[in-house]
């Protein structure tokens, strides 16, 4: 493990820093929005243009760094997304925000692409599920760090907006610095949108309704918790809740996910976030207990994204997965541009209860459709271990690109051959 981690150390650290940084500027942002007197609707479109930026980017970053290389892309993207976190407080106007926003999704996504790529490149089959591993657990960390690093300044200034632009351009230094040898783009297999609907009907509509779960309540639960009176040190900790949760109950649900027919799985969690939700309409006033409630809500999101994809590719042949992995991510993707305007559609009709009212619309449903589904196919599943591994095919995260996607498909699909072959050879 040692030897593992001396090889990309110092990518994981630039990972780290930026994680950091990105996830106190998302939080900041519905803060500021709503102290410069942006309407609820307005804070939804802010929202949704980082994820409008971070889908195109994601499709276009690996073309542009075939072009010009990694490091030219690295100092580009770095400077632009240093300069947009200055010019958040400068310039707070709406369609401004909104310009800035898709800008920064956009950088922010090409940065992934390419640590991600790299990070594969690196890899062999026997550590890539490490590999992954490590980079999700640094993600999640640095995004919990960054909820605490927002109790060191007032939104109303500028120190919170130049603390994560100095945490992004430092982050950038031991990826520009590191010996390893810049990765490759490969042209993969393609798959249609049809033939992948076809294939998991459930998979593809379940990745759209969780792509909205998702972006909605990372993105609009700190104008919620502005709306209710929260302060910045309870929004942090609101936000921190729901990223530990993810952290938390991805591995039970994921190892459950194994031993029974996962869209029963998937109804339950969808169920269990519904109880979540009615106990925070209901509970809200109780600081405590709504901490509780954004655990369970995280807890729930990110694995029933991890349980489609890993339902998914239960009717998948190992070619087909990673293109498989490709059309999910941009599923999802169209999915969180869409949720944030949801939940602020309803936010402005029905104030900080919208925020719950959207989830129980979206929770329950992907319990309803999960639950037809399985009057209309036969349950199967495409391994069988008796041990599950948490960095396996279902634990991909939200904010991973396309190429992060295709690194779990590999390493699944690699399993899956290598278990082939020992079966073969018993026989």
């Amino acid at each position: 493990m040692l030897r593992l981690f001396g090889g990309i150390w110092a990518l994981l650290l630039g990972m780290f820093l930026l994680m950091v940084g990105n996830g106190l500027q998302a939080t900041l942002i519905g803060v500021r929005a709503s102290i410069e007197g942006f309407s609820t609707l307005e804070l939804s479109i802010v929202t949704s243009a980082y994820f409008l930026g971070f889908l195109g980017g994601s499709i276009m970053a690996p073309g542009i760094i075939n072009r010009v290389g990694h490091v030219r892309v690295f100092a580009a993207l770095a400077s632009f997304i240093s300069a947009t976190l200055i010019l958040y407080p400068v310039l707070p106007f709406f369609w401004a925000w909104v310009f800035l926003r898709i800008l920064i999704g956009f950088c922010f996504s090409g940065v992934y692409v390419t640590a991600e790529s790299w990070l594969n490149n690196s890899a062999t089959n026997q550590t890539r599920g490490k590999i992954l591993s490590l980079y999700l657990i640094v993600q999640m960390a640095g995004l919990i760090t960054g909820q605490a690093l927002l109790n060191i300044g007032e939104p109303e200034g500028y120190l919170l907006f130049i603390i994560p632009s100095v945490l992004v351009s430092i982050s950038f230094a031991p990826i520009l610095l590191s010996v390893s040898k810049g990765p490759t783009f490969e042209e993969t297999k393609k798959m249609s949108f049809k033939r992948l609907y076809q294939a998991s009907p459930l998979g593809f509509i379940g990745c759209f309704i969780v792509g909205a779960v998702m972006s909605g309540q990372f993105g609009m639960a700190a104008i919620y918790g502005t709306q209710i009176g929260l302060s910045i040190k309870e929004i942090s900790f609101f936000m921190s809740s729901i990223f530990v949760g993810g952290l938390c109950l991805q591995y039970p649900i994921g190892w459950i996910s194994d031993r029974i027919d996962r869209r029963v799985l998937i109804i339950s969690a969808s169920v269990l976030g519904l109880l979540s939700v009615f106990a925070g309409l209901l509970l809200w006033k109780v600081y405590i207990l709504l901490l509780v409630v954004g655990f369970f809500l995280g807890g729930v999101s990110n694995p029933l994204y991890s349980l489609l994809i890993a339902y998914t590719n239960d009717y998948l042949d190992p070619d087909d997965m990673t293109a498989a992995s490709g059309g999910l991510i941009f599923i999802t993707g169209l999915g969180a541009v869409i949720g944030p305007l949801f939940f602020g559609w309803l936010m402005f009709n029905f104030g900080p209860s919208g925020f719950w009212l959207s989830l129980v619309f979206l929770f329950s449903s992907i319990a309803l459709y999960a639950g037809y589904r399985i009057t209309q196919r036969q349950s199967q599943f495409s391994i069988e271990e008796d041990d599950y591994d948490p960095v396996s095919y279902a634990n991909i995260g939200f904010s991973s690109t396309q190429v992060a996607g295709e690194v779990a498909q590999d390493f699944y699909v690699d399993n899956i051959e290598d278990t082939e072959v020992l079966d073969g050879n018993v026989s």
